[in-house]
């Protein structure tokens, strides 16, 4: 924040570089914040700082000498946390809790004031010297110095690699640059636990008021951690972030670009605070610890942007253990043609979704895409003049202009009400977020033959093996081959990071081996990643899509009424212009996208 702040001011025209030099020179030696260190020098007054700050920061300035604090608002804050961060309570109207500070990057004070009175937090800002009268007037006692929250723990940063302008606050009023760019990070625990202590513990839930009070001193570090490693997750574009619970740890891991890495290795003794802080963001109940839960977390960066969390908790054996799936819509690729998708095969979806009635399947396994290429397709639909619906568990994303249902089967909202609901509500376009029955299955194809455009996936390894699961479904073959227009199967394959990418040589009877011909293979020039910090010495940056696009023409409709195997129909559809998985996957490694490693991986058994 401080180097931030100052070159903020320089480049406004308030100070000049030689001011704010002897401001850091004068912080470095005596602590503090730099906009108190610019102060005391007479390089800015205070109340033009506060003038700033609030345009910068888009919050109220305020002059505290004109509030008279309610005792009742002043019992929500103790004395020890507002000397610690600086900070005043002024009034509470609802659930919100206006609070006057001096430094408002400081998101480390404000998180822990929402955790310990459970309202939303406003902040304005005062001064200094009226927040220091203020705290000695209505709360009594001296107030010491006051240092940043970031630089109160070096050592805890040191171990988790976090530099003082961690968690400062964006032009937008966002959290930026949360953590450091080396996020293969395994925290040290013995110098982690130097810095947590005896005093975390395990910490459990207690109701004595007293008790709490102390707990929430110690638990500071746990909730600085539990952003951390939410924060974290983002920046390096994690899908997952999996917190394990052992005997004699705790693992932290993200899953990025399909890969589970491994990025923090805790102490055992905080993992029962651990655990409770991310069931209390989730709104879970901390105090069942027997039973799995679900809940919701929800994260703003910046005015715009929100991530979302899935949280999933689990008993095991040492404790719970959380997983929770990110869904960043500032990362959700909706334009169908940026999947992967090409060629013939891209034309074929595309004929199909402008097609007014009939019904697409997305096919493949858990984690392969097919949400997306489903938002995407229904990106492309969504026009003023359709009516769009669509039953998902859970909704991971909404669209402005999409009537989206959220199924709760527990209340008995499932697919197939949904989708009988859907149908008294003119609706154009329907998209079941799976196909997981009969019931659902038939309802949706009744749909399709009724005049409706229906999208939905099923579990399947490849596009010929859908018309098999849906008649070992129980659906009459005459029903599949009148309503099914497109089948489409697809995987994740991950692409070769561009900073370290280098040529590799892959002998000729192994590409043929892999599906090219004698020709391609002693042509094609094959690539990898060497390994560098950009990509965490993966060699892999990013995911593309591989599909095979499979159009229900009339020999495949044929074989369809006949009960032909899978193999029967996907040899009819190569013959009619189908390109396979393991086809898709070799003109990616031809483009120089990805790895022949890769795609012998994902087209396994193709």
């Amino acid at each position: 924040m401080a180097a931030k702040l100052g070159q903020i001011l320089i480049t406004s025209g308030i100070i000049t570089e030689a001011q704010l030099n002897e401001a850091l020179t004068m912080q470095k030696k005596g602590g503090g914040r730099i906009g108190t260190s610019l102060v005391k020098l007479g390089h800015i007054t205070e109340d033009k700082l506060v003038t700033f700050l609030s345009k910068q920061y888009g919050m109220a300035a305020i002059d505290l000498a004109e509030y008279k604090i309610d005792p009742a608002v002043l019992k929500l804050i103790p004395a020890d946390m507002a000397k610690k961060y600086m900070i005043m309570p002024l009034t509470r109207i609802g659930a919100t809790l206006t609070v006057a500070m001096a430094d408002p990057s400081n998101v480390f004070a404000v998180d822990d004031i929402k955790f310990m009175t459970g309202y939303n937090v406003e902040v304005v800002i005062a001064t200094e010297s009226a927040l220091i009268n203020a705290i000695t007037t209505y709360y009594g006692g001296k107030v010491a110095g006051v240092v940043a929250a970031p630089e109160r723990l070096g050592a805890a940063q040191k171990a988790m690699k976090l530099e003082a302008k961690d968690y400062t606050l964006s032009e937008e009023g966002g959290i930026e640059d949360a953590f450091g760019a080396d996020e293969g990070t395994t925290v040290d625990v013995d110098e982690f636990d130097q810095v947590v202590g005896k005093a975390i513990g395990d910490v459990e839930v207690i109701e004595d008021k007293e008790d709490a009070e102390t707990i929430r001193e110690v638990a500071a570090p746990i909730i600085k951690l539990a952003n951390g490693i939410l924060l974290n997750a983002v920046k390096v574009g994690a899908s997952d972030i999996h917190v394990e619970p052992y005997e004699n740890s705790m693992r932290v891991r993200y899953r990025v670009d399909g890969e589970c890495r491994i990025v923090m290795n805790l102490p055992a003794k905080i993992k029962n605070a651990l655990t409770s802080r991310l069931k209390i963001m989730a709104r879970l109940d901390i105090s069942e610890k027997r039973l799995p839960q679900d809940g919701r977390i929800k994260l703003k960066l910046g005015k715009k942007r929100e991530v979302d969390f899935r949280v999933s908790t689990v008993p095991c054996l040492f404790g719970e253990r959380t997983v929770m799936r990110i869904l960043d819509k500032a990362n959700l690729q909706a334009d169908l043609t940026k999947l992967g998708i090409g060629g013939n095969a891209l034309n074929d979806l595309m004929a199909a979704l402008d097609k007014p009635n009939g019904m697409i399947l997305v096919t493949g396994p858990t984690g392969c895409g097919k949400t997306t290429t489903l938002y995407s397709a229904l990106n492309y639909l969504n026009k003023i003049d359709v009516n769009i619906s669509t039953a998902e568990d859970p909704v991971e994303y909404n669209f402005m202009g999409i009537n989206q249902v959220a199924v709760k089967e527990d209340i008995g909202l499932t697919f197939a009400a949904a989708l009988r609901s859907f149908l008294r509500q003119d609706p154009d376009i329907i998209m079941v977020g799976e196909v997981r029955d009969f019931e659902t299955a038939e309802i949706a194809i009744k749909a399709a033959l009724t005049g409706h455009l229906v999208l939905s996936t099923l579990h399947t390894n490849d596009a010929p093996g859908t018309i098999s699961r849906l008649l070992n479904m129980g659906i009459e073959p005459f029903l599949v081959a009148a309503s099914v227009i497109l089948i489409a199967s697809q995987r994740l394959v991950r692409k070769i990071c561009l900073q370290c990418k280098e040529e590799e040589k892959i002998p000729v009877p192994a590409l043929v081996k892999l599906g090219f011909s004698e020709e391609e293979a002693n042509s094609i020039k094959c690539y990898r990643g060497r390994g560098c910090p950009a990509c965490g010495n993966t060699g892999y940056k990013g995911r593309i899509g591989i599909y095979e696009v499979m159009p229900m023409k009339d020999a495949l409709k044929e074989l369809t009424l006949e009960g032909a195997s899978a193999d029967e129909i996907r040899r009819t559809a190569v013959q009619l212009g189908m390109e396979t998985l393991r086809m898709s996957g070799l003109t990616k490694v031809k483009d120089g996208i990805t790895s022949v490693e890769g795609i012998a991986r994902a087209t396994f058994g193709d």
